[in-house]
């Protein structure tokens, strides 16, 4: 079981940011991403109350659509599907999380295979909810993965994250130390964690 420990932080000066993240770890990708959620039949496309553990309604799950511009000039797209439950504990996101990738199976067209997918859900009864679109750049630093990330509407962020073997008690403390460190080391305070997720402060602007 991999778990997620992970914190979200408002990135101000995120031209700053960028210099300082170069420096500081390894730059990896540019990438875009785009989320859409989707809900069991019935819920209206802003969502509803949500579920304390997920912070989504419930049956909910995350399509994916991501491109990656590597700095060999590479470009990859993919197309992830995700569902988890997620806990915060004192700003910090402890999330179980699985995810798979929609793959094609007879050509490189993931748009068409995503597209495929869509539709098996809604002849599942599922309906495309709250949608957040991010931008940015992926850092890695030891075990932690960075990203700093524009989200529309939302404005800029820094996301760091790093995977753990289980959710014990010792072992969260541990990797939010960690990150905690890493986000000094850049500058920003922990008054800068924002604990709300991302869909939830979506679902407040409309």
């Amino acid at each position: 079981m991999a778990i997620e420990i992970e914190l979200k932080a408002h990135a101000g000066d995120h031209r700053a940011l960028r210099v300082l993240l170069e420096q500081k770890t390894e730059y990896q990708s540019a990438f875009i991403k785009e989320d859409t959620y989707w809900f069991s039949g019935g819920i209206q496309p802003n969502g509803t109350t949500p579920d304390q553990k997920t912070g989504l309604p419930p049956a909910g799950l995350r399509v994916r659509k991501e491109k990656r511009s590597f700095p060999d000039g590479r470009e990859e797209f993919f197309t992830f599907v995700t569902y988890k439950i997620k806990e915060v504990r004192d700003g910090i996101e402890i999330n179980d999380e699985k995810e798979f990738e929609i793959r094609p199976i007879s050509s490189k067209d993931t748009e068409h295979s995503s597209a495929m997918f869509e539709e098996l859900l809604i002849r599942l009864g599922l309906k495309p909810g709250i949608s957040k679109r991010k931008r940015g750049w992926s850092f890695t630093h030891k075990e932690i993965n960075a990203e700093l990330t524009e989200v529309d509407g939302l404005g800029w962020f820094v996301e760091l994250e790093l995977l753990a073997d289980n959710n014990l008690a010792e072992t969260v403390s541990m990797g939010q130390k960690k990150l905690l460190n890493l986000l000094a080391e850049l500058g920003i305070k922990r008054e800068a964690v924002e604990s709300r997720f991302y869909s939830e402060m979506l679902r407040a602007k409309t």
